[in-house]
This record gives structure tokens, sequence and C-alpha cells, in this order.
């Protein structure tokens, strides 16, 4: 096809050229840094930046948004990843937006899933979002977070204002997720209401005029659906941020209440801290890496330290101790690893729970599952054979031992005591 002769006197019209970029302070540059630090991704750096200049020009903060389902009652130091980074951006004087998915929670988010996930009611919701704020709170300042339900705008979409929603997606985009595609292949079922999760959670940013949205790297594909879904509405794009999973104490899996791999943020200080001793020293790093607020500079010395000689120990002592005084106080830190300190040799702890259980003379196995120190007897039985039960810090391996009534200390491995009383 050949192009059009042009006449004498016309002009060839060229694009419009957009506004200049702005140029980085040394504040800006600071700024972007500290938002660098240990994610996985940030995209569109070159776009972040200049909002982020924008910002400091106009003295206007920026709308950053974190959302969180509330699929079980209680968050651990996993969720506690992104969080830490919100905290972070708020610290710079930036608008955080903690955003509790009570509505996306009856769909149930399918990321990373080989199934479909069962939706949770709402009286289960209501539930668990009573304590997410609370719990939220313990690493965000509760005075400057902007705390939303979902439920406010997609409540008033309706079936019309579903549909038209999406209209604004194709089928072919959505089975770009890694995850539907793979149950699409393997014949595993997808059910429509699966499509609606990342649609949802992105219009969430268009309600919000997000500037900036945070999650996981499993959530990457639902962040960019708000990316794609703020340019339709006719709003500047979000960036995006994602942090990486965090790995539970068995330093394989993702951490997880499920798994039962997880450090709870309101966990006793004790537990938290003899748990955070329990990962491995490679994975410590990771941990430090994600969850201490130590500068990068301190970390490399610490770890140049640990390389040249110095026992590993003393730097995870270091981590377990930062993190219990976070949630509960840096007298509790001592307290716990004090604690610690005196298990290791065999002693018993201070906050061991008191039990008081008739039916003496009693079985064993019987004896520990009344106490809930073993799920069922088979466990029982298995942790006696491994000689990881103690009464009164002596083990026992007799299976067929009948306890007779008494008060005494009933260990299971390191970390599950009972003070009983065993009554006739």
């Amino acid at each position: 096809m050949t192009s059009p002769e042009i006449s004498g006197n016309a002009k060839i019209a060229t694009p419009a050229a957009g506004p200049a970029p702005l140029p980085l302070s040394d504040a800006v540059q600071e700024a972007l840094a500290i938002t660098k630090r240990g994610v996985d991704e940030l995209l569109i750096e070159s776009e972040f930046a200049q909002k982020l200049a924008r910002s400091e020009q106009s003295g206007t903060p920026l709308r950053i948004k974190l959302g969180l389902d509330p699929t079980a009652p209680d968050l651990h130091l996993g969720h506690t990843v992104v969080l830490n980074k919100l905290r972070q951006l708020q610290d710079l004087g930036h608008q955080v937006i903690f955003l509790i998915g009570d509505f996306t929670s009856m769909i149930g988010d399918p990321s990373g899933r080989n199934a479909t996930r069962p939706p949770l009611t709402r009286e289960q919701i209501e539930a668990n979002a009573t304590t997410y704020f609370k719990q939220a709170s313990l690493v965000l300042d509760p005075a400057r977070t902007e705390i939303r339900y979902n439920s406010e705008w997609c409540d008033a979409l309706g079936a019309r204002g579903m549909i038209q929603l999406a209209s604004r997606y194709t089928v072919a985009r959505m089975m770009e997720r890694d995850d539907f595609t793979k149950r699409y292949k393997s014949g595993t079922p997808i059910s429509v209401h699966e499509f609606l999760y990342p649609l949802m959670q992105g219009y969430d940013s268009v309600a919000l005029k997000s500037d900036l949205e945070l999650g996981g790297t499993d959530q990457k594909f639902n962040l960019l659906v708000g990316r794609e879904l703020q340019k339709d509405y006719g709003q500047e794009p979000q960036c995006i941020l994602t942090m990486p999973l965090l790995e539970g104490l068995d330093g394989v899996e993702k951490m997880s209440k499920s798994k039962n791999n997880y450090i709870g943020i309101t966990e006793p200080a004790n537990t938290m801290f003899g748990k955070l001793m329990s990962i491995s020293d490679v994975m410590m790093w990771k941990y430090y890496e994600l969850l201490s607020f130590r500068s990068l500079q301190d970390l490399a010395a610490l770890k140049a330290e640990v390389e040249g000689g110095r026992n590993p120990r003393d730097a995870k002592v270091a981590l377990a101790q930062e993190i219990v005084a976070r949630f509960h106080s840096q007298q509790a830190a001592e307290d716990a690893l004090a604690d610690f300190v005196n298990r290791s040799k065999g002693g018993i702890p201070d906050d061991v729970p008191e039990v008081a259980i008739a039916g003496a003379p009693l079985g064993l196995p019987q004896l520990l599952r009344q106490t809930a120190l073993c799920a069922s007897s088979s466990e029982a039985m298995r942790m006696i054979d491994q000689g990881g039960v103690r009464i009164d810090g002596t083990v026992v391996s007799d299976k067929a031992l009948q306890v007779q009534a008494g008060t005494f200390v009933l260990q299971v491995g390191k970390r599950k005591f009972a003070r009983v009383t065993l009554t006739a």
C-alpha cells in the first residue's frame, strides 16, 4: 500500500510528546531503594519512580494497597513479609490501605490451587476479619492506616455490574494464568466463579484508585488484572510489587497454618522463640532478609562473621529475639532466651499449661492423647518409640506403662509440655 501524496503546504502530524520525566531527587532515590529491599519484582520501576517524584513535588501521598482475605482467624510471620513492606512505605509518608477481602473470601482465591477452594460462609469471614486488623496493627501504625472492606463496592455492583465487569476480560486472558492452564490440561475442574476472583481483586484497585498494590509472588496475575482494569476505567495504572513467599519451619512449603509449619504472631513468646530457633542455618538468612528491620549493611557484616567462623546459633538467637521483641517486648525476648537455654539443658519451662485428668491408672498413649500432647494414639506410640516422651525429665519407652495418680510434668518432643494432675 503506497502513501498518499502530500501537498507542498501540508504538515506532517507528529505524536504529541508526553510530559518530560521528573528528575529523581536524593530523597526519591532513597525511597526507591527502601521500596526495593527484599522484593521479588517491582513493575514498572520507572513508572513507580515517577509516581514518587510527583508525590514529592505535589506533597500528595501515594495510595498503596494490600488486600488480604480473612481465610483463617490468625496472621503468621509469612503474612508479615508484605506487611513489613507496607509499614516501610507508610513510614515514607504514603497512605496505606489495608483491604479486608470480605467479599472476595466468599469466592475463594484460586491462586496456586490445584482444586476449587471451598468458599467461606459470611459468619466465618466476619469472625476471622475481627482479628485481622488488630493483628496487622502489630506491624502497621493503625492511626495512619485506612482500613476498608471490599464488600463496600462489590455488593453494590449487583448482577448487572458483575456482568459488565466480566465483559472487560477474555477467557483467553484468564487462561494465561499458569494454575488455570495446568488444571485445564489435566482435566481438573475449574468453576466459572473462579474467573471472577482476579476481576474482583482488580476492581478493588479501581475503587480505591490505587497507585501501588502489594502481594506475594503467587498474586502477580491478579495484580496485573488490576492494572489493566484501571486503564479500562480511565485511571493511571497502578504499579505492582511482589514479595517472596516465606517458607515455613519445614524449609520447603510456604508458611501456612494448614501445613502446620507456621509461626503465629500472637503465639506465646517462648513458643515463637523456640520455633525460630528450629529453622535451618541456611533458611535463617532468608528470614533475616524478609523479616528483620536491621540494615542491609548490618546483615552483610553478620553473615561475614558467621562465614568467618562465628557460631550461626548466635545469629539465630539475635533474629529470634528481634522478632519476639517486636510482637511482645524486649523483656519477653530476654525471658524467652533464658527459657530456651533452660530447655536445651533438659530443664522444664516456666509457662507449662496445667491439665487435670481423672481415670488413674491410665495407659501412657491414652494419657498423651487426653492431654492433647499427641493428636492420636498412633502418634503417641510413635513418639514413645522414638524416645520423645518424658515424665519429670526421664525418658519413658514402655508403651504399655500404666501411669499412676499424682502430679508430674509430661513432655513430648522438645517444645510440648503439660503439668498433669492425674486422679483416680
